[in-house]
């Protein structure tokens, strides 16, 4: 199979990357829906269509502003305007919706957390999407820089370059088992398990940034790994307490 991998269906050329993250958002939803329903769930449904709403809100405006981020110099015209409308980046998508779900949990005065729910379906969601971001190769901004290293692949440009989708699947795929496996320590503590995914994912993405071939740095570091350490400031509380009980 080469890549980028443009199938044809009735002469028109697939945009799979775009097949696969509708089929992401679609699957997702459908295990969160099947989550719920099997489990004991202490908030109200017409909450979790606003915390639902103001996820989506977040991340429509989160996946935009940090994908503008990751090369904002740009000349304005036409063009770049509609380019930009189209970029957006997970990172931005996952912080901006965590920013919209507190923001909505204080308008309808939602104490409880709400991230447990949503962990499993949004790491299944990233792994599919990530499917369609490998085999889009070099026109999606998810491969890595040149290398002699063995699992460099050719992703459409001539160039061995790290397949960093594919290291994000394995990551992601770990991180799936590893939490599934911590469930039953951490139904004690709500919430607790999406700020270990936040935490940890983020982690592994502010180290493979290194790797990425990045054009705009702001101290040596990409907009990415900034948002990654915005991050880890945010849940700076919880992992404290992760270090303190791991000691």
């Amino acid at each position: 199979m080469r890549i980028p991998f443009e199938p044809l269906f009735l002469g028109i050329t697939i945009n799979i990357h775009l097949v696969m993250e509708w089929l992401a958002f679609f699957v997702a939803y459908q295990y969160y829906k099947w989550l719920r329903k099997n489990a004991n769930d202490e908030i109200s449904y017409s909450n979790r269509l606003s915390i639902i709403l103001g996820a989506i809100v977040g991340s429509l405006i989160g996946s935009r502003l940090f994908g503008f981020l990751e090369n904002p110099l740009i000349t304005w015209n036409v063009q770049n305007v509609i380019l930009l409308l189209n970029t957006k980046t997970i990172m931005g998508g996952l912080f901006g919706g965590l920013i919209g779900v507190e923001v909505s949990k204080k308008i309808i005065k939602e104490v409880r957390s709400s991230g447990d729910l949503f962990t499993f379906p949004i790491i299944l969601g990233i792994m599919i999407g990530r499917v369609g971001c490998f085999l889009s190769g070099t026109k999606e901004f998810t491969y890595g820089n040149s290398t002699t290293f063995f699992t460099g692949m050719n992703l459409g440009d001539g160039y061995l370059r790290h397949p960093i989708a594919l290291y994000e699947i394995v990551f992601l795929s770990v991180l799936f088992f590893f939490l599934k496996r911590m469930y039953h320590l951490t139904k004690e503590n709500s919430g607790l398990l999406f700020k270990i995914f936040m935490i940890s994912y983020y982690g592994f993405r502010f180290l493979i940034e290194f790797i990425k071939p990045n054009v705009f740095f702001v101290l040596g570091l990409s907009s990415i790994q900034w948002l990654c350490i915005i991050c880890w400031i945010y849940y700076l509380p919880t992992i404290k307490t992760i270090l303190k009980n791991a000691y």
